[in-house]
């Protein structure tokens, strides 16, 4: 017994010698953070969304084993904060390279408390210090703390250790929410010593407090995409140091990330360029062999093509290299294999493609449509929801999610009165289930483009307007593609027949519907609401009930633009599936253009909501009116407008080459210019990473903007093919389905062979996907780091489906497809 004491205590102090070695500090890097193999700590690189009130992007953060685990290091005033609770104000953050230390220095304002938090080296982690010069305002006494927020995903069924005493992570909120002014939480653990699974080395964390307790939160219990929070009350009537951490994690200085083999989820034409982007650790040798694998039927595989990987410029914060592979041309199954990591399969073949934008149209539309039932077999999605719209808005209001209503109403209603004649047609717009105008006016044009290239009509699913019926999966003889555009355009008409011009959208009034997950029926009892009646009491059409959603109708001349081109676009479209739509879509179109021609331009402008630039939205309806009825007026305006679409001419280059057999020589010449010297600038902005596609570095992922170039490019190959090939179509097709950085999944849920599975659709509290939908993929976060977190759907900018990018989509596929011959 006492020998295997003494060896137990041997083999303890050799681990404890062996860690000690091993343990390193991190160093202060010309990018700004602290880092070291295995981990990096990021100190307020990033600041919160201008947009929104909580991207949880911020503050102090954990890379911990190449993958973002914490965020939101700063002082909150509660201790589970969500997305509009407040926030500091951002004054300014200094490195010390001299010294190695990162320091930023915030405030509240309104309680006029200013603080600093220092971040210092220390041994596998960093020394947080939170300063003031002043003690904290009496207001905040017992409200203002230092929290830091942990992805549960990362979290959940792991242990913790409070002062030693042990405890597990959730895989489920219990217990009672916050409720600030009423109630606080219960935290799952307290004590000045929090390590958060010790027993795992992949995510180890610990935190120390030199002073004050360290309370443990889940954040979950408040909001679905809540985190776990680590949280320490800052004392009353001190200032100087008010909070000091030590924040520590695992550590292996031998640590590499894997490599991954960015390639096509979906698979390849045998005749279009097939190359695979290796992405790997910064510090990865680079000396391995790319493989190509065929499968055969009895499960072996063959090496097809073997080859060293061409080195590539570096992207963010790993390396690359290209692996080419199209002269593979045989049909089949295929893996790429490079060091220990081995593809998911593929395949080559001439119909790759074909069913690639089914998913899209016979599912991720009919989902998102409004006003409507959604049937799928045995399952609803939805119910036949919104059919109490709309209450128009109150003057001079600003609201959540980038709507205002101004001074004045701009309609014959009066604030809070019934609207009628909105409650038909539309999208959910997104993650959510407003109506933005702006997202519906683009879809329909879009769909109608798809219409008129490519003619597509595919029939899977029923639509009865009689019985407000959809279901997925049963065809009704008519084509899908001019139901949907039917369907936005019923919307956009009613605007104009209910007030007379386009409206910002609808949307509903307060937050606890704004956040509401699920069937969107269960938002409102679809009866119009009555202050009269008492919120009990219903007829069957009114009820007392305040759940009607506002509809926001501030007049802007560019959204009027917008709304009369989709309008004008689908008239076209609908000429003889739906003559009397298409008659008074046309008209309506006419009679708005004439109507902005008497007066200057409304100019209303709150976020996203009130339509683009002026001249884009002219542009946009000039150009929609003229192909649809060859009036000159629509060609002067165009004219007018030659300055703006060559100065801004990739934004522009669709609608001036639709334009052109409209226009005269002079104008196709002065396009074809604009196209030539367009050229090197596209060649320029497609060269910065190795994917060959423009990836957006902002709070919102750019999946959207390389389907757009993607459209771009079709129409400039078609106008110009002694000018551009058809390569970057294919590239952008390539890039979605999974040549792009951090994951190799493709970003179309349900469409290649690992899809994204876990996205923020309205379905998102149940870690599901919409099959068909596409996400906004690769978000970069400052100052290096490409994140899409598959196993946590509720970072917007990353996982949120948007209806639009669903209609550039079917565009891109189908362009591809015809491009190839198909």
């Amino acid at each position: 017994m006492l020998k295997s004491l003494i060896a137990a205590a041997v083999a303890g102090a050799l681990v404890a010698s062996s860690t000690a070695a091993l343990a390193k500090t991190p160093s202060l890097n010309d990018k700004e953070y602290f880092s070291q193999p295995s981990l990096d700590v990021v100190v307020f690189s990033n600041w919160y969304n201008g947009l929104f009130g909580d991207s949880k992007v911020s503050g102090v953060e954990l890379i911990h084993f190449g993958e973002r685990t914490a965020t939101n290091g700063d002082v909150r005033l509660s201790a589970t904060p969500e997305q509009w609770d407040p926030i500091p104000t951002f004054v300014e953050r200094v490195v010390d390279q001299e010294s190695g230390t990162i320091s930023a220095t915030l405030s509240y304002p309104e309680y006029d408390f200013t603080y600093t938090i220092t971040a210092s080296p220390i041994d596998n982690g960093v020394e947080l210090t939170l300063s003031s010069p002043k003690p904290l305002p009496a207001e905040l006494e017992g409200k203002a703390g230092f929290n830091m927020e942990f992805l549960p995903s990362v979290y959940m069924e792991t242990s913790f250790l409070a002062d030693g005493k042990p405890g597990a992570f959730p895989l489920y909120p219990t217990g009672v929410k916050e409720v600030i002014g009423a109630h606080e939480p219960l935290p799952l653990a307290q004590g000045q010593h929090l390590v958060l699974a010790p027993e795992d080395t992949g995510k180890r964390v610990s935190i120390e407090s030199e002073t004050l307790p360290l309370a443990l939160y889940d954040g979950r219990a408040k909001a679905q995409n809540g985190w776990y929070v680590v949280r320490g009350l800052l004392p009353a009537g001190k200032a100087g140091t008010l909070a000091k951490w030590k924040l520590t994690a695992s550590t292996n200085d031998n640590w590499l990330r894997d490599p991954m083999i960015g390639h096509s989820q979906v698979g390849y034409l045998p005749d279009q360029t097939k190359r695979a982007v290796i992405e790997l650790d910064a510090r990865a040798p680079l000396n391995g062999t790319a493989q190509l694998l065929k499968i055969n039927p009895d499960g072996s595989s063959t090496v097809v093509k073997q080859a060293k990987p061409v080195k590539q410029d570096n992207y963010t914060r790993y390396q690359y290299a290209a692996f080419d592979f199209s002269d593979v041309t045989t049909p089949g199954v295929y893996q790429l294999r490079y060091g220990a990591t081995t593809t998911a399969a593929f395949p080559i073949d001439a119909t790759v493609l074909d069913k690639a934008w089914h998913p899209t149209l016979d599912h991720y539309f009919p989902v998102q449509m409004d006003h409507m039932l959604i049937n799928e077999a045995y399952r609803v999605w939805h119910g036949a929801s919104h059919l109490d719209d709309a209450l128009q808005a109150p003057v001079n209001h600003e609201h959540f999610d980038l709507y205002a209503q101004g001074p004045t109403t701009d309609t014959p209603y009066q604030p809070g009165e019934h609207i009628p004649g909105l409650n038909v047609g539309g999208w959910y717009d997104a993650g959510d289930y407003d109506i933005r105008t702006q997202t519906q006016y683009r879809t329909v044009r879009t769909l109608v483009q798809v219409w008129e290239e490519f003619g597509i009509s595919r029939d899977t699913t029923l639509v009865d307007y009689d019985r407000k019926y959809v279901d997925i999966h049963v065809p009704d003889g008519k084509p899908d593609l001019l139901q949907q555009i039917e369907h936005g355009t019923l919307a956009l008409l009613a605007q104009y027949k209910a007030v007379g011009h386009a409206i910002p959208g609808i949307i509903v009034s307060d937050l606890s519907q704004y956040t509401h997950l699920g069937d969107g029926l269960t938002m409102t009892d679809n009866l119009i609401y009555n202050p009269d009646m008492a919120d009990t009491e219903s007829d069957g059409i009114n009820s007392g009930v305040f759940d009607d959603r506002w509809a926001f109708t501030s007049k802007s001349t560019p959204l009027n633009y917008g709304s009369m081109a989709a309008l004008a676009a689908a008239s076209r479209a609908l000429a003889d599936y739906k003559p009397a739509l298409a008659k008074e879509s046309i008209e309506t179109a006419i009679a708005a253009w004439e109507e902005e021609s008497t007066h200057a331009p409304d100019m209303f402008q709150v976020g996203n909501t009130t339509g683009g630039g002026l001249e884009e939205e002219q542009l946009k309806a000039a150009v929609e009116l003229l192909i649809t009825t060859k009036d000159k007026q629509y060609q002067r305006a165009i004219n007018k407008l030659l300055p703006y679409i060559e100065s801004e001419f990739g934004r522009n280059a669709i609608l001036a080459i639709r334009a052109m057999p409209y226009m005269d020589s002079a104008y196709r010449e002065r396009i074809r210019s604009a196209a030539e010297s367009y050229k090197p600038t596209l060649d320029a902005a497609t060269s910065k990473n190795p994917f060959g596609v423009v990836i957006t570095e902002y709070g919102w992922a750019g999946n959207g903007t390389i389907l757009q170039m993607a459209m771009t490019q079709y129409y400039l190959h078609t106008a110009f093919p002694d000018l551009y090939d058809s390569e970057l179509i294919y590239r952008s097709l390539n890039y979605l389905y999974g040549t792009h950085p951090d994951s190799d999944i493709s970003f179309v849920s349900n469409v290649g062979t690992v899809s994204k599975k876990v996205a923020y659709g309205m379905n998102r509290a149940d870690f599901s996907f919409i099959s068909g939908a596409i996400v906004p993929g690769v978000l970069i976060l400052k100052p290096d780091l490409p994140e899409n977190m598959e196993d946590w759907p509720f970072l917007w900018g990353e996982n949120e489906y948007v209806i639009n990018v669903g209609g550039a989509y079917l565009f891109t596929v189908n362009a591809a497809l015809q491009l190839a011959g198909k």
